[in-house]
């Protein structure tokens, strides 16, 4: 049989696209080498509880095209992602609000917070911040900047801050108020049922092949299709012939626990050098720890997130975009552009720092140029 595309990876982006070709009226197969669609967003249910198997995924975003696209696979509920920093035992609001700056600094009025901040900036003399360390501390301030930020971020990225790029944080929310939405977005939730049922009904009535691995069997599943979706890493598709792109990967520790509430809150960061772990992850509070049938759930599942550096073999999560690997990127890119019947999209085909909404988005234009 012969199909109009190939998609290589059953996560976001290839799971919009061969929906929209479908619908389009296209023949569509779907692979992926792992044994369950949804990609980095797949969710299992674990005594009653959805968990996050590849990392806290929250949906939000500001665009209404794709809001209004996630809705029509999926119920969302009104999480409100309110993370909290623990550094040595002491609790800080996420994001950097007035809630924390009154815990730091014992200040009260927003007056008195923009105050402290600008005294701190004018104290370290960052008039043009450079890398990360400067660049949060004209933000925040230094000692934000060293109990929230430095510590969580080191070992996060594996660098020292002064060697990370400034754009990683600018992305970081500070308010002169007492809000502790996170996200600075007007839609925001989790899927009802989880991730894995949405993408599911994404692929409704589409061939999907699991535990297949394009690239080592290239050859034979070309053959398949006029053209091929790929959303794999750019530089494995050409066999890393111009060098490796780097990520982080992360690690995760799962326990499930004989009690209903852990930590009380769905992420908490660990912002301290010490603490091995970046963050802890409490699944039940995604959905607010009960089960379909609204009976209290007795038990809780936590996963500890461990930062690494990726090798082979690894999930590569985050795409390192420093100066070195935008430019090796681009090289890539040249190739890619080469090849006449793939298209390269997502997260690992575009080497880019994606979140969810941002993949949809990208697939939603592929389809509007596409088909």
């Amino acid at each position: 049989m012969k199909y109009d595309y190939l998609v290589v990876g059953a996560g976001l982006y290839g799971a919009v696209f061969a929906h929209e070709a479908k619908k389009a009226g296209k023949q569509v197969l779907v692979i992926d080498k792992r044994p369950h669609v949804a990609g980095n967003v797949y969710t299992e249910p674990v005594e009653g509880i959805q968990v996050h198997r590849y990392g806290a995924h929250i949906f939000h975003t500001n665009l209404k095209r794709v809001w209004d696209y996630v809705g029509q696979f999926a119920t969302f509920n009104r999480f409100t992602n309110a993370p909290v920093a623990n550094y040595h035992g002491e609790l800080f609001s996420l994001p950097f609000n007035m809630y924390t700056f009154n815990k730091m600094w014992g200040v009260v009025t927003p007056e008195e917070a923009a105050a402290k901040i600008e005294e701190q900036r004018q104290a370290a003399g960052i008039t043009d911040p450079q890398n990360l360390e400067e660049q949060a501390i004209s933000l925040v301030g230094t000692d934000i900047y060293e109990k929230l930020i430095k510590g969580y971020t080191e070992k996060q990225w594996g660098r020292p801050c002064t060697e990370l790029p400034p754009f990683i944080i600018k992305r970081l929310p500070v308010r002169l108020t007492f809000d502790n939405n996170y996200f600075n977005a007007l839609y925001q939730g989790i899927p009802v049922g989880g991730y894995t049922r949405m993408v599911e009904n994404m692929l409704e009535g589409i061939e999907v092949r699991l535990n297949t691995d394009y690239l080592a069997d290239k050859e034979a599943l070309d053959a398949l299709a006029d053209k091929v979706v790929y959303t794999g890493p750019i530089d494995a598709y050409f066999n890393f012939a111009l060098g490796t792109l780097e990520y982080r990967s992360v690690r995760f520790e799962n326990e499930t626990l004989d009690i209903p509430n852990y930590q009380g809150n769905a992420a908490v960061n660990y912002t301290d050098r010490e603490s091995p772990y970046t963050r802890i992850i409490e699944h039940k509070w995604f959905e607010f720890g009960k089960d379909a049938e609204g009976n209290d759930l007795p038990k809780t599942v936590i996963s500890m997130e461990y930062s690494s550096e990726w090798k082979p073999g690894d999930e590569p999560y985050y795409p390192v975009n420093d100066e070195k690997n935008g430019a090796l990127y681009h090289r890539y890119k040249e190739l890619a552009d080469r090849e006449e019947k793939v298209i390269f999209g997502g997260r690992l085909g575009e080497y880019k720092y994606y979140d969810m909404d941002a993949v949809i988005a990208s697939a939603l234009s592929l389809c509007d140029r596409e088909l």
